[in-house]
């Protein structure tokens, strides 16, 4: 694998499509992490670069269900396959039993993230080789201003095998991502319509208010510098 450092710098300042095509070119073993929000920008650009398109979605039982059926309006709009992952059963069974379906808002979001997110996702990533994200610098200045196009995901690498994280759309802006839905007449999850910028799970999203940051919507009862789930852990550390 070529020095990751490399790599960042002739990617640093490329456009997002050319940041997927340098991603498609160099690994084949490689697939789009897609959340059912305004992500979907890279499926767009990605179905028009590679006959090899490999999508996921993590359904962690707990989605709105305009956050549903987007993701199958998106499977059948592009005539791709969506792989969605699942927690383990009885890892959530344990958590609902002993805590109850609300325990996040009393001790924090980061058990609740671990089973329904971060666990399926850890299984899902050690059988690739690299991974695409729709994370932008300007989603939070809390925790993902530093977000490089292209890094080693210290998180979910395993001895002996590092994997390589891309995140095409790092130096785009909220209205880059918009301009370029509206353009293209991608679909979109009808919860943006209703004041949703930034959509996880029902229990813990909600609308913003103007003026308000789009990642106010999201664990709005914790700390502003937290608010990431486990999949992207990396960028809280980043900053210690």
């Amino acid at each position: 694998m070529r020095n990751i450092h490399d790599l960042q710098n002739e990617l640093a300042d490329q456009s997002p499509r050319a940041i997927l095509k340098a991603a498609f070119k160099r690994y084949e073993n490689i697939a789009i992490s897609f959340s059912g929000a305004e992500d979907v920008v890279l499926i767009e650009m990605a179905h028009k670069l590679t006959d090899n398109l490999k999508v996921f979605t993590l359904d962690t039982g707990r989605l709105h269900p305009e956050t549903y059926e987007f993701i199958e309006r998106v499977r059948k709009h592009y005539g791709i396959s969506i792989e969605v992952l699942f927690p383990d059963a009885n890892e959530v069974q344990d958590l609902v039993n002993q805590k109850g379906l609300f325990s996040f808002f009393g001790d924090g979001h980061s058990e609740c993230c671990g089973i329904r997110k971060v666990n399926p996702l850890k299984r899902k990533l050690a059988g690739v080789d690299a991974w695409i994200t729709g994370q932008r610098k300007d989603q939070s200045p809390g925790t993902r201003n530093e977000v490089p196009v292209v890094q080693e995901d210290a998180t979910f690498s395993v001895p002996g095998k590092a994997l390589v994280k891309f995140n095409p759309l790092a130096n785009w802006t909220s209205k880059e991502v918009w301009d370029y839905i509206r353009m293209t007449e991608a679909p979109y999850n009808t919860l943006h319509e209703k004041g949703f910028v930034s959509i996880g799970c029902q229990p813990c999203t909600r609308p913003v208010l103007p003026g308000q940051h789009e990642r106010e919507g999201r664990w709005w009862w914790e700390e502003a510098t937290q608010k990431e789930c486990g999949l992207h852990a990396g960028n809280l550390i980043a900053r210690q």
